[in-house]
């Protein structure tokens, strides 16, 4: 029995497992761990590497993302890693106050110091005398601040408010360009009026308003504009028109030396691209992409490796339908019923004022 015993306490120590194979095992973890240490160290090397490019492109592009009230900047042609910019600034639309998009381009170009040259994009049929004056305030205080050349470049149509703004190129020459299909022209003030005191007779109805001062309702439509009303407001017209004239002899001086040749054309008359080359209101027809290249020419710089961007302002569905649904309220009947004169190419009142490139 005791020996036996002995035995089976012998045999298990005798037919212990050899301690090899749990070292081959740890050998294996330390070789696998020492790869993953050289794969760690390459990928934090590729890293470093990688975050002078990462930033640089960042700081390279934040600037399409920086926005000005909701403008933004938009690549258009030539170099996208070009440092020097020319900028498209956009006057679309019926001019009302003049604050909103416009202005917030014109800052946005006044910040930019990579932006070389502008080009103004009009494609307006002019709107209020102080709107249509506000903007061309600012594009020319932008052209005297940042000492940069400015280019017109007419779209559909560039007439009356929207050739007085055009007027921002002053005497640079070979500075307005007009597309072959432009309107252009209209040179020109107008108060809207209209009498419906006719309608109002037959239908009974009286206008009994309570007034400091008669000629408070010079422009009221329920009665007939006296004639001593008519040369108040006619003389109103006459020194908003003069300055409209004024404008145009400093940005086609050509009229500064013969100020009756505008006399003519300043009959409130549109014009074709061909008719206004003509008759000197504007410089050559080309397209935007001709203005952009005088543009680069007057700055001096290479077109092809500049950088064009121009300036977006994003609509959400919710601005859209917000837009719509003010289309006419009682704001806008109290501002169409307010007196203002207009630089404006059209016959009938401003009406829709939804869209104003003033407007926010």
């Amino acid at each position: 029995m005791a020996d036996k015993e002995s035995s089976d306490i012998v045999q298990p120590i005798s037919h212990q497992p050899q301690p090899a194979q749990p070292t081959i095992i740890i050998q294996n973890q330390i070789s696998s761990g020492f790869l993953w240490r050289i794969m760690a160290c390459i990928a934090w090397f590729g890293l470093l590497l990688c975050i002078p490019i990462i930033l640089s492109l960042a700081i390279g592009s934040a600037e399409y993302y920086e926005t000005t009230d909701g403008v933004s900047e938009k690549f258009v042609s030539g170099s996208k890693t070009s440092d020097d910019k020319i900028a498209i600034i956009n006057v679309k639309g019926v001019i009302m106050e003049g604050e909103g998009y416009v202005r917030d381009q014109i800052e946005l170009v006044k910040k930019d110091k990579k932006v070389k040259a502008v080009v103004v994009r009009v494609d307006s049929p002019g709107g209020t005398v102080t709107g249509s004056d506000y903007i061309l305030h600012h594009l020319k205080e932008l052209k005297k601040e940042r000492d940069i050349p400015l280019v017109v470049s007419m779209g559909a149509i560039a007439a009356s408010g929207g050739y007085y703004v055009s007027m921002a190129v002053e005497d640079e020459k070979d500075a307005i360009f007009a597309e072959p299909t432009t309107t252009t022209g209209s040179i020109g003030v107008i108060i809207p009026h209209y009498n419906v005191s006719g309608l109002m007779k037959d239908y009974n109805v009286v206008d009994d308003s309570i007034m400091s001062h008669p000629r408070k309702q010079m422009l009221t439509m329920t009665r007939p504009m006296s004639e001593e009303n008519r040369a108040i407001l006619q003389e109103y017209v006459n020194l908003s028109f003069t300055r409209f004239k004024d404008i145009v002899k400093e940005g086609r001086p050509v009229f500064e030396k013969d100020p009756e040749k505008l006399d003519v054309l300043a009959t409130g008359e549109i014009f074709t691209a061909q008719q206004a080359l003509d008759a000197g209101l504007i410089d050559k027809i080309g397209f935007v992409e001709e203005a952009i290249a005088r543009a680069a020419e007057l700055a001096k710089i290479d077109v092809k490796k500049t950088r064009v961007v121009t300036y977006k302002q994003p609509t959400s569905l919710f601005d859209i339908g917000f837009a719509q649904s003010k289309a006419m309220n009682l704001n806008d009947m109290l501002e169409m019923s307010a007196p203002k004169a207009y630089y404006l190419s059209s016959y009938l009142p401003p009406v829709v004022s939804s869209f104003p490139i003033g407007s926010k």
